[in-house]
């Protein structure tokens, strides 16, 4: 039994579940102390490069949200409406497992090609996908934000897909959308803290590969998102992470090509 059952229902906690788990990892990297030693950019570059501010970030981010949620309750309103009357019963869970496993591969598929197109249809990438990476120094909070309709493309649609192929219960997809969403979060944060990461030790796409995309020198390279980096080594636009430390411990990627 988990905790939620019989208190509400498993489709109520996947819709809020990923939200409220998005602002409180996210929030949580923002609260941290400067930690300039772990940071793959400096408070300056942020400030001198990113386009726009956080109260910004953070509007875009509920907002996109928003449609999400909506999205959603319909989803599983769709999906599970004409079993309300009978209880679902969880898949072993190993099965379960291959489940997530196999919306992973989904989900990565789904926003590797889609979000490789944003950035080679120039119109697309000036009106929609330009958003995102107003960002250039990513910030945890930032992880979701993007143009409402790449939101509801890639994002929430992906999502959709992924659920949907995989054939998941409601209950197993607030494990994967949690996962989902602590893994895009870890992926924007800009911070490469001591000690063994767990996101780190099982993917190489992280926070440091992210941050290669970001750069302006990376745009065209490491479009793989949001858990393995297959994709780009497979349709030729993978490029290797390098740390290095440097004044006070900044560690930089561009300072070791």
């Amino acid at each position: 039994m988990v905790f939620w059952e019989g208190h509400v229902s498993d489709e109520l906690v996947g819709t809020i579940a990923p939200i409220a788990l998005y602002w409180l990892y996210g929030g949580a990297y923002m609260l941290m102390p400067p930690l300039k030693q772990y940071r793959l950019h400096t408070k300056r570059e942020e400030d001198e490069k990113n386009i726009v501010d956080i109260p910004t970030v953070v509007k875009g981010v509920l907002f996109q949200q928003l449609l999400q949620a909506v999205t959603v309750q319909l989803l599983f309103l769709v999906t599970s409406g004409s079993k309300q009357s009978e209880p679902i019963r969880q898949p072993p869970f190993f099965l379960q497992l291959l489940q997530i496993l196999i919306a992973m591969f989904v989900m990565d598929t789904w926003q590797y090609f889609v979000h490789r197109y944003l950035h080679t249809n120039t119109y697309l990438y000036r009106h929609i996908h330009s958003y995102h990476h107003c960002l250039v120094v990513p910030c945890a909070i930032g992880a979701l934000y993007n143009h409402p309709l790449e939101g509801l493309l890639v994002d929430t649609l992906g999502g959709a897909i992924s659920f949907l192929v995989s054939g998941m219960t409601a209950r197993t997809s607030v494990y994967f959308f949690c996962l989902s969403v602590m893994k895009t979060v870890d992926d924007h944060c800009g911070l490469w803290l001591p000690g063994k990461n767990i996101f780190h030790i099982f993917f190489e796409n992280n926070c440091a590969y992210h941050d290669i995309h970001h750069s302006l020198r990376g745009l065209k390279y490491n479009y793989a998102q949001p858990f393995f980096s297959f994709w780009d080594k497979i349709m030729g636009t993978y490029v290797p992470y390098k740390l290095m430390r440097e004044d006070g411990g900044l560690m930089d990627w561009n300072r070791c090509r």
